[in-house]
């Protein structure tokens, strides 16, 4: 069994666009009890499940880390996405990456990563939460587009990825203490798990009129880049 953990690192972060790899985890959740309405201004909801996605990064410009992320999908005006409403990771400077370059609401928290044949699982201990998953089919090669909607210190932004890996569907399960605030994640979903994961994050981009995006600065301005720090 490989096992990977830790909370660690400094607070250096580069600006976007970051390369990564890895291999992710991706749960599709349909809320038990509903949506717990945590999205941020500007962004609305979109009908559909959430994605709990666990990530092992083996390679970044922050060096490896462990992420859990909740994201559900939202728009932004007319573009349609994914916003990140929870996402603990095992590094500050990913902490702070995340927070300053895409408005990602990251926290530092104990992960770690176990993997055991073909399946894998994440857990954050200090919420005794657990995703677990196993594959089930061949594998398949996937390139696609991922966008996150989100609300950075200085307003609302787009942040496009681009991903290309090797993808297996499969089997998921989420773990999560009675009566938290993440119940409703709970249960036995359909999922994929993706290896061989490279990844591009771009840098996030503004909105502007119906059908163009203007690209936003690297960073969140300097009084939003402190209060994010000190979240």
């Amino acid at each position: 069994m490989q096992r990977m953990s830790g909370v660690h690192g400094s607070g250096h972060a580069p600006h976007a666009p970051w390369a990564v790899r890895g291999e992710v985890l991706v749960a599709l959740v349909r809320w038990r009890d509903g949506r717990p309405g945590r999205l941020p201004a500007g962004v609305r909801p979109l009908p559909g499940p959430a994605a709990v996605v666990a990530v092992r990064y083996t390679d970044s410009p922050v060096g490896p880390w462990l992420e859990l992320a909740v994201a559900e999908p939202a728009r932004l005006g007319l573009r349609p996405g994914l916003c990140v409403t929870t996402m603990v990771v095992s590094e500050v400077a990913a902490k702070v990456g995340n927070r300053l370059n895409w408005g990602l609401p990251a926290e530092v928290g104990r992960l770690e990563w176990f993997a055991e044949g073909d399946g894998c699982e994440l857990v954050w201990r200090e919420r005794g939460i657990v995703v677990s998953g196993r594959p089930v089919g061949p594998v398949v090669p996937a390139a696609l587009p991922v966008r996150s909607v989100q609300r950075r210190g200085d307003g609302p932004v787009l942040v496009p990825r681009r991903l290309a890996a090797l993808l297996r569907m499969g089997r998921t399960g989420v773990t999560v203490p009675v009566d938290g605030p993440l119940e409703g994640l709970r249960g036995r979903h359909p999922g994929a798990l993706l290896r061989s994961v490279r990844m591009v994050i771009h840098p996030a981009r503004q909105p502007s009129g119906a059908l163009s995006s203007f690209r936003a600065p690297l960073r969140a301005p300097e009084l939003a880049r402190w209060a994010d720090q000190d979240a």
